[in-house]
């Protein structure tokens, strides 16, 4: 069975909308694009090394796809090495052209295309940006582990990662890091029912 983690960039209240560039999605009048860019970390590089250095296919919503079929094959490196190799999966709900080398178009019935792949053998699916997807992932309980990048900002406004679809879940934290950016990395394996209490 293959698993589908996630990779998010947020801030402290939950915004996940173009953390990487000004122009990167301006959508509702967003006007804070590439947040990130200030907490820039080389500790930060050397994770994402370990993180790609292994076998990992690609699934991802239409913008984000479109934004990285024009950017990565075009690049070199550790991080555009192993996303050229990989073959992506690219979910939309229209038709689209598929540019990139190794892409496969999900367009009808997404969850039960999704949740078929899973059940095949292959290696892990990582889901990068894809901000509707990503929705539709928590909506449906597709999500095996969670590994979130919280950078120490309040946006206030934008795309958040929890949307109201979201299930009740628990999560169980399998190791965390604090960089000397002040960004904390926290990755999350999906850990059954959401149970409540009293602490009185």
């Amino acid at each position: 069975m293959r698993k589908i983690v996630v990779f998010m960039m947020i801030s402290l209240d939950g915004v996940m909308q173009a953390p990487g560039a000004p122009d990167e999605d301006i959508s509702g009048n967003f006007q804070y694009g590439g947040w990130t860019a200030p907490y820039s970390d080389e500790s930060f590089g050397d994770i994402l090394k370990q993180e790609l250095s292994v076998s990992f296919d690609l699934l991802l919503g239409k913008k984000t796809y479109e934004i990285f079929a024009a950017y990565w094959p075009k690049q070199t490196g550790f991080i555009a090495d192993p996303f050229n190799a990989a073959k992506k999966y690219v979910v939309s709900d229209e038709p689209m052209e598929l540019t990139w080398e190794k892409s496969i178009l999900i367009h009808d019935d997404v969850i039960a295309n999704i949740q078929a792949l899973k059940q095949e053998d292959g290696p892990t699916f990582h889901v990068w940006g894809s901000s509707v997807l990503n929705q539709t992932l928590l909506q449906n309980d597709l999500v095996d582990e969670l590994r979130l990048r919280i950078y120490p900002v309040t946006i206030g406004s934008g795309k958040r990662f929890f949307g109201e679809g979201t299930i009740p879940a628990a999560f169980e934290l399998i190791n965390s890091q604090a960089l000397p950016s002040g960004v904390i990395l926290a990755n999350y394996k999906r850990a059954g029912e959401l149970t409540t209490g009293s602490v009185i």
